[in-house]
């Protein structure tokens, strides 16, 4: 397949972004982004009875963001352009495209939003705003507020003190919020849970100030499921609200708890996710008994979300790097991929073939300090690569895996072999491996990490020196920034950063107030507190040391890592005389997301490294 097909067959995989079943069990929802200009929302019933249903049509990306108690709407938002402030809508569950999408909030808000869960009495709206409507001010920390769709009127059900509060969770009698807060610390994080009246708001769960805690309800609504770190690991507890007294149903060190909940149609039965260098290992504990019967494992992941109504099958979500993302339903006893039943169709979608797909292939080595890292290569299949490119994942607080990447699979399509590097900070591994990266704050350890990494390839002849690249989004630029700026060019002979942090201290002031106190939690302080760490791990103050290629792309409607990074760094080249590209997008925030634009991107990705790369043979 020539490369114009190929790359416009990848983009058209659609990808599923967020996913959810309904609370009767009956239906599967989920965003899906590749096969229309922009994301759009879907539904099928867990039975199998219908093949994918496209609820929405609009010229934004549309996310899907909750279920109506009663199974029979969904709450979806909507922002401009990736400007992240979200509009939410009403969607009545019907079998007719595209569903009528009633506005809840104002378009364009002045505010940023968390959630958005619908009473069971169809009146009331919940969610966090980082806004105060009595005194129209914008705020870094996010309020919890009871919206009126009838009169309009907002109560304030809470006030946390500092960011946060991305947890907002009625439970399904309506009768409590559960949230978080992280008012104590920038590194903790504590449960709280307030009446719909907002006259009883309490701390429950607090498991030191510098500690996190992600909770969840029991279909009963009067228990609490939760993950909280207790020592370097995390432990799976429930919580009782009539007693307040704690269960404790996993406390193991060497298990590396990611995820649980208890789904509302199987109020007995808690899926535990569980991850392994990455890869999720499920299982379920059944919450009488406490005995836990785990899946077997299998290439990428499988997690099971729901059982199918009247029927001994599950809903899972299935991945791998031959294998995009999909919804299926599976039986227990019997859980082969062969077996699988897609509820959204996707190979029907898309003209590609699992066997024009490559795999994700393990590869290790020894950080300088000797902690064992892990990635992800993908191998050209024949013959010898052009160069190598390093993909780094951002957050940083997330993880690459084995998992389908249209980036990844075109950058090998192309020629070059890939590298996606699970650096210190990253999660999939343990407490301690994620936590490791606050030692230094970020540009420490965690950049050498990948430099070793790229040292590993060359050792083991798969990259070449003087042709291997960095790119990444998010974090990911930023370590991309750190890579040109840090090393010569037999390493690294070319970098893209997307969307990456280039002065720390102008990101924290123009990103989202509310994630400054992630930086805060990162770097160990403000930029007032720790001035040297914040100029030291700022790529602008070195950007006289690139001696490689470099490629600049940016959104311009980021609110994240806002433009004004871009503005600064761009001064700073033209100071210091180093030549440079750049590349931007009007319609794009955090990201490049939208299909004909990331068709842009990675072409003049390819394009730019294949050049950089010949470079080394002149």
């Amino acid at each position: 397949m020539a490369r114009a097909d190929f790359i416009q067959a990848l983009l058209a995989v659609p990808n599923i972004r967020r996913y959810m079943v309904s609370p009767d069990g009956e239906w599967v929802a989920w965003t899906w982004v590749g096969l229309h200009p922009t994301a759009e929302v879907y539904v099928a019933a867990t039975d199998g009875s219908t093949g994918p249903i496209r609820f929405t049509d609009t010229p934004e990306n549309t996310q899907l963001v909750s279920w109506s108690p009663d199974s029979r709407a969904l709450i979806v938002g909507q922002d401009h352009q990736g400007d992240e402030r979200v509009q939410l809508f009403k969607l009545e569950v019907a079998l007719d495209y595209p569903g009528e999408m009633h506005p809840l909030l104002e378009a364009s808000p002045h505010y940023f939003i968390r959630g958005g869960q619908l009473h069971p009495n169809g009146r009331w709206l919940f969610y966090t705003a980082n806004y105060d409507f009595a005194t129209n001010t914008e705020l870094e920390a996010f309020w919890l507020y009871r919206h009126d769709l009838t009169t309009g009127e907002r109560k304030t059900l809470a006030r946390p003190l500092k960011a946060g509060a991305d947890l907002v969770e009625l439970n399904h009698q309506g009768t409590h919020v559960l949230y978080n807060r992280m008012d104590l610390h920038p590194n903790g994080e504590q449960i709280w849970l307030v009446d719909i009246e907002g006259q009883q708001d309490r701390e429950i769960l607090n498991f030191g100030p510098d500690k996190k805690v992600n909770a969840s309800w029991s279909p009963d609504g009067q228990s609490i499921l939760f993950l909280a770190e207790t020592g370097l690991h995390r432990s799976l507890g429930l919580w009782e609200m009539a007693s307040g007294a704690t269960r404790w149903l996993i406390n193991d060190p060497d298990r590396n708890l990611e995820a649980a909940f208890i789904p509302e149609n199987a109020p007995g039965q808690v899926v535990v996710e569980e991850i392994k260098e990455t890869t999720p290992r499920a299982s379920w504990l059944a919450l009488a008994t406490g005995q836990e019967t785990r899946l077997p494992a299998l290439e990428g992941g499988l997690v099971p979300l729901a059982p199918v109504p009247e029927t001994p099958n599950w809903i899972g979500y299935y991945f791998s790097a031959r294998q995009p993302a999909d919804l299926v339903q599976f039986s227990p006893d019997n859980v082969q991929p062969e077996h699988f039943i897609s509820l959204t169709h996707l190979w029907e979608e898309t003209s590609l073939e699992p066997g024009q797909l490559v795999p994700a292939e393990d590869f290790h080595w020894l950080a300088e300090d000797g902690l064992p890292i892990q990635g992800w290569l993908f191998k050209v299949p024949s013959g010898r690569a052009k160069g190598t490119i390093v993909q780094v994942h951002g957050g940083p607080t997330a993880h690459s895996e084995d998992r389908f990447n249209a980036q990844v699979q075109f950058f090998v399509a192309a020629g070059f072999n890939v590298l996606t590097p699970n650096y210190r900070g990253s999660t999939g591994f343990n407490l301690a491996f994620q936590e490791a990266i606050k030692e230094d704050g970020w540009g420490g350890r965690e950049q050498t990490d990948i430099r070793d990494g790229i040292a590993a390839l060359i050792q083991a002849g798969i990259a070449e020196p003087g042709k291997v690249g960095v790119t990444g989004t998010s974090y990911g630029g930023y370590t991309s920034w750190c890579a040109i700026t840090r090393y010569p060019v037999e390493l690294v002979a070319a970098a893209i950063p997307i969307c990456g942090m280039t002065d720390l201290v102008v990101d924290y002031e123009t990103t989202r107030p509310d994630l400054r106190p992630y930086s805060e939690a990162m770097m160990g302080g403000s930029p007032a507190q720790q001035p040297e760490r914040y100029f030291a791990a700022s790529p602008i103050n070195f950007v006289q040391n690139i001696k490689g290629r470099l490629l600049i792309v940016q959104g311009l409607k980021d609110p994240n890592v806002s433009p004004e990074n871009l503005d600064v760094v761009v001064k700073a080249l033209e100071q210091n005389n180093i030549s440079f590209d750049v590349l931007t997008f009007e319609d794009e925030g955090h990201g490049i997301s939208k299909p004909q634009n990331q068709k842009t991107l990675y072409s003049r990705q390819v394009q730019f490294f294949e050049q950089a790369f010949n470079k080394a043979d002149r």
